[in-house]
């Protein structure tokens, strides 16, 4: 299973908003010189995200980023799902029978695995990252 490039940015960039949530808005540079990214591929997702409610843009000389005041809250898998789409990953091309044994398995580890995103908090992994680079 793989995701998309932009997923693994946003998914790095929304740990750095978290990380610095009690600052004033990043600029969309400043966010791209941790991650070798471009600016105008970085604030496509920035885009994406915004429109989704995770995180405030601000126009301005001083503007740029910030992620939403409960951030906490906010799950890997609403991360993935701003970026990526809330469709399944899995579709059955062979039938539409709901007794297809195939559909049953691929469907039940999707939801496995989105419930295990689910609980993935990303104030847990500003914390671990904290725990491990200081």
């Amino acid at each position: 299973m793989k995701y998309s490039k932009a997923t693994d940015y946003a998914l790095h960039t929304m740990v750095l908003l978290g990380e610095k949530h009690q600052e004033p808005p990043i600029s969309v540079v400043e966010l791209t010189e941790s991650q070798n990214i471009s600016p105008t591929y970085l604030s496509k997702i920035l885009t994406k995200l915004s429109k989704e409610g995770l995180v405030k843009a601000t126009s301005g000389t001083n503007g740029g980023y910030s992620i939403r005041n409960d951030w906490e809250m906010i799950s890997f898998l609403d991360i993935i799902q701003a970026i990526e789409g809330k469709q399944s990953i899995f579709e059955c091309y062979v039938h539409d029978n709901p007794k297809c044994v195939v559909k049953k398995i691929m469907f039940e580890a999707e939801y496995l695995m989105e419930n295990y995103l689910k609980n993935q908090r990303l104030d847990a992994a500003v914390r671990q990252k904290r725990a491990v680079f200081g």
